[in-house]
């Protein structure tokens, strides 16, 4: 069962909204209509809760339709920075979440996932071409700092995403798991190329492409007036109708492009509508980095 955006934005605390939706992945991973066990993952376990969500073998359930914990992995502790893209066009939502909230509710849930895991996780907030920083460290104590500092975020100013990526390296010393969060929206050229540029330093790259369902549909009827929400003072009066098909085109033309120079350079990509059910993507995300794990390719 899949928690509905309209319910989630009705908590009124990201702690709150982070919470359900980890309940929701746990719930997720136990739950399946079959009984049944194989010879072949003797050294398995069935899924329970509390048990660490990075040992669950996504092929075992691919076969039998159950959850199983391999019981003799062992990894060493993982180093995560999370980015989150402030900049003000992620204030934008026709749901009830904007996209920073979906993104900071979605980078909410994963700390509290890789910190019961031991894992140790930061944060680092972008807007105006600045940064502030949370280092990345584990620990109950840890995860309220991390919910505390998302819970404040306001979006303004623009994005840049060229700077985004120099604070990133700047940041990450060490091979480390980075998960950005951002519309992507970025008016300057080599922005994503800088992004990528970090998996040329060995780190583990996730773009979260965070949008909202007006984007990508254009459901406006009436003349409108288009505002630029990243402080430039850009106006467009259009009619909607008469653009949507080119609209349209450009929209899906990069959507396309951006997945493709990700995946080319070995980052994984993900897109996140702010009207999909946030349990069922993390899950989604977790499920596709272990079958890539498993297959041998960069997580």
């Amino acid at each position: 069962m899949s928690i509905d955006p309209s319910l989630l934005a009705k908590l009124p605390t990201i702690k709150l909204r982070a919470r359900a939706v980890v309940e929701g992945v746990l719930s997720g991973l136990h739950k399946s209509p079959y009984q049944g066990q194989s010879v072949e993952f003797a050294e398995h376990k069935e899924y329970a809760p509390g048990d660490e969500l990075r040992h669950v073998d996504w092929k075992a359930f691919g076969k039998l339709d159950r959850y199983y914990v391999k019981r003799f992995e062992h990894e060493t502790e993982l180093s995560v920075l999370m980015a989150i893209d402030a900049s003000g066009s992620m204030n934008y939502g026709s749901t009830p979440l904007t996209k920073l909230s979906t993104a900071a509710t979605f980078a909410a849930a994963l700390a509290h996932l890789l910190i019961r895991q031991q894992d140790a996780v930061g944060l680092l907030i972008f807007r105006n071409g600045a940064f502030s920083y949370v280092p990345p460290r584990s620990g109950a104590g840890h995860l309220r700092v991390i919910v505390e500092t998302l819970d404040a975020l306001e979006g303004e100013g623009r994005c840049d995403l060229e700077s985004m990526a120099k604070a990133l390296a700047e940041k990450s010393r060490r091979r480390s798991a980075i998960f950005v969060f951002s519309d992507l929206f970025d008016g300057a050229d080599g922005g994503l190329d800088a992004l990528l540029q970090l998996r040329l330093r060995k780190h583990d790259l996730t773009l979260f492409h965070i949008l909202d369902p007006d984007e990508l549909t254009l459901p406006f009827d009436d003349p409108t007036r288009f505002l630029s929400m990243e402080g430039d003072g850009l106006a467009l009066e259009a009619h909607p109708r008469e653009l949507r098909a080119s609209y349209l085109a450009e929209m899906c033309a990069f959507l396309d492009e951006t997945e493709q120079r990700a995946t080319a350079r070995g980052s994984d990509y993900l897109r996140v509508s702010t009207d999909d059910a946030l349990d069922r993507a993390l899950l989604r995300f977790l499920a596709r980095r272990e079958r890539a794990r498993k297959d041998g390719r960069p997580a």
